[in-house]
């Protein structure tokens, strides 16, 4: 007989499921509690994601929630966020939390699945860069299509998924301000979406210095 030495939940009926993305400029060893529990054993830094592997999320009471994010260092100057979110049950959320250590800033979205009758995958679109002062919009070009893929996407939001091809042996997807013909970043794809899948493309970092591309995996 097996003896299990850990808690098992296999009835997620009444549950919400979560991941959360840190595009915070600069953060590092940040944990994320649930109602003051830690949710991550691995500290989570700039471009981090948790739960990190793969298409899993974390499995939480539905309902309202109480979270905080902070850096466990004593001598940080990350300032701790903490905020409450209602989750509905046997629905899907992604919280990115996004600005800069001193003045943190979060955005919970609901995930909302498709999955494709056909061999295609679905990809959404994240624009979490920081700038103190407004800045334009971003289109994202790919190069395969020969079109913009997303459209006008202003700071803090985040797109729905759109259905994108998988059997394509490379496109590379360009990050250009709306309107610009002027690449910011460009990120090859090959071989890297699956059928059936869902990825998001999150534009982070600072628009004054370090500007990156991050892509994960949904599910």
């Amino acid at each position: 007989t097996f003896d299990s030495k850990f808690a098992t939940t296999s009835d997620l009926t009444n549950s919400s499921l979560i991941r959360v993305f840190i595009a915070t400029v600069n953060a590092s060893r940040n944990y994320i509690y649930l109602d003051s529990k830690p949710l991550n054993g691995s500290p989570l830094a700039s471009g981090g994601i948790f739960p990190a592997a793969g298409i899993y999320a974390s499995n939480i009471p539905a309902g309202v929630n109480g979270f905080l994010v902070r850096d466990t260092l004593s001598a940080t100057t990350q300032v701790p966020l903490s905020f409450a979110e209602n989750m509905q049950v046997n629905k899907n959320y992604t919280i990115f939390m996004y600005d800069t250590i001193t003045t943190p800033k979060q955005k919970t979205v609901e995930t909302r699945f498709e999955i494709p009758a056909d061999t295609s995958c679905r990809i959404r679109f994240a624009n979490f860069i920081y700038n103190p002062f407004a800045i334009p919009a971003i289109d994202v070009f790919s190069f395969s299509k020969n079109a913009n893929i997303f459209t006008n996407v202003a700071v803090t939001d985040v797109t729905g998924f759109i259905a994108y091809p998988t059997r394509l042996i490379t496109d590379t997807l360009y990050i250009r301000e709306t309107g610009s013909s002027t690449n910011i970043i460009k990120v090859v794809v090959s071989s890297v979406f699956n059928d059936k899948r869902s990825y998001t493309l999150v534009y982070r970092g600072s628009h004054r210095g370090t500007r990156v591309a991050t892509l994960f995996t949904d599910r």
